[in-house]
């Protein structure tokens, strides 16, 4: 009994693989909802639904099988932002984070096989950006890949370079909680030997 991540996060796959986590990735396929759609409903649930929907979307293909998904957004005083949609409007993220201080909110949900139980949690980190100039803005967006990041940025690329301080799980701030996830993925292990 193998875990399936739902995800094509390349961070994702790359904290369960240095946890020692055997797993395979499958894309869940599925439009994540965005704050605009339900202006409403707060980061951590609007975070919360899109794994969930990753999740039940792979594990409804593969029944007999655990599967993890996560969701990651930023938000910043009271604004949530998701992946930006291009160049430009990562560089107006980055700069609305500059010398701020913002939340990075991650929802993971485990599908246990079957779908008879699930686990879920919602992680919150705080990060404090330095004052950015707008010329290490531009730069960092040339550099790094920021279109698939939340907050156009990743604390693992490059972030020293953007980030003061970070107040909780580095790992959920990458984009999975792993002092969250790793204890399930340890019970799938231990249920599976039993």
């Amino acid at each position: 009994m193998r875990l399936i991540l739902a995800s094509t996060s390349p961070r994702r796959a790359d904290l369960l693989r240095e946890s020692g986590i055997s797993f395979h990735v499958e894309s869940p396929r599925v439009e994540e909802w965005g704050a605009e759609d339900f202006p409403e409903i707060q980061p951590g649930e609007l975070a919360r639904g899109n794994a969930r929907r990753k999740a039940r979307a792979v594990a409804e293909k593969h029944p007999g099988q655990p599967v993890l998904a996560a969701d990651t957004i930023v938000v910043c005083e009271g604004r949530v932002l998701g992946k930006p949609a291009d160049e430009e409007v990562a560089r107006q993220m980055l700069a609305w984070l500059s010398g701020r201080t913002h939340e990075v909110v991650t929802a993971a949900v485990l599908v246990l096989p079957d779908g008879k139980k699930i686990r879920e949690s919602v992680v919150r980190t705080r990060v404090k950006f330095r004052e950015l100039a707008n010329a290490e803005i531009r730069a960092y967006v040339r550099e790094i890949d920021v279109l698939d990041k939340a907050g156009a940025y990743a604390l693992q690329d490059g972030g020293d370079r953007l980030v003061e301080r970070v107040e909780g799980s580095r790992s959920n701030v990458i984009g999975l909680p792993m002092e969250t996830v790793l204890p399930w993925c340890e019970e799938l292990v231990a249920g599976a030997g039993a």
